[in-house]
């Protein structure tokens, strides 16, 4: 008995140490945003396969621009305060539901709103295993960021690193659509996220410290195309 005593011990230990160090919620942060966490999210583009239809994006450069626009005025910026806001409403659940409410009511377009309540189900279905939902995002259309933001704050994920992470997946997903509509190859594609780090930490750091004020967006065209998408009668995402 002395020695599976020794190992439990001994297994509990570092577990704590790993928690202590922050390597945990380090680890639990890479699993739910890795493209191979079963949300969905290769599924959808965001407009961005209508903006390639119409002309809008055609090049590497192009799609830089895109995703730039997005992260500083429009819809990536958005979810990052969103995201920001459902951390730093932990527990509070009328807060959680409030910023729930504004996330829906934010989408600008069917297919937008179907977009974040379908990835937000389906993350809390599959974050179960680490931790009781919180309440005020249980209840069904939960949208992503505000999903991801709460179940991260339960877990102890600081919100600096929370940021740039959600945003670089959020970035990165966009980069794996546009090589599927034959907008740049692989290479270029990782070129282009080395360009754009430090728009990420930047977007990052100023969403770290937002409130609900600083919502906002002046992506028009995107906004557009994300409702055009939706006449399309052959494509290869859902948004």
């Amino acid at each position: 008995m002395a020695p599976i005593i020794i190992r439990v011990a001994t297994a509990v230990m570092a577990i704590a140490m790993t928690t202590e160090t922050g390597e945990l919620p380090l680890l639990r942060l890479m699993t739910w945003l890795s493209p191979a966490f079963p949300v969905g999210g290769f599924a959808y583009s965001g407009g961005l396969e209508a903006a390639v239809r119409e002309g809008h994006v055609a090049t590497a450069g192009e799609l830089h621009d895109w995703l730039e626009a997005l992260l500083r005025h429009g819809s990536f910026w958005n979810d990052a305060v969103l995201l920001a806001e459902a951390w730093n409403a932990g527990t509070d659940r009328r807060r959680l539901g409030a910023a729930a409410d504004l996330a829906r009511a934010l989408a600008g377009s069917r297919e937008r709103h179907v977009e974040t309540t379908a990835l937000g189900e389906a993350f809390l279905a599959a974050a179960a295993p680490w931790t009781p939902i919180p309440g005020g995002v249980a209840d069904d259309e939960a949208p992503y960021p505000v999903a991801v933001g709460a179940v991260a704050a339960a877990n102890g994920v600081p919100l600096d690193a929370l940021l740039a992470a959600w945003l670089h997946a959020a970035a990165a997903q966009l980069v794996s659509a546009a090589i599927r509509l034959s907008v740049l190859g692989q290479r270029e594609a990782t070129a282009l996220l080395a360009a754009i780090e430090p728009t990420l930490l930047d977007v990052a750091g100023r969403a770290a410290s937002s409130t609900l004020d600083d919502l906002g967006g002046a992506t028009i065209i995107a906004d557009i195309l994300s409702a055009r998408h939706e006449n399309l009668h052959i494509r290869l995402f859902r948004s």
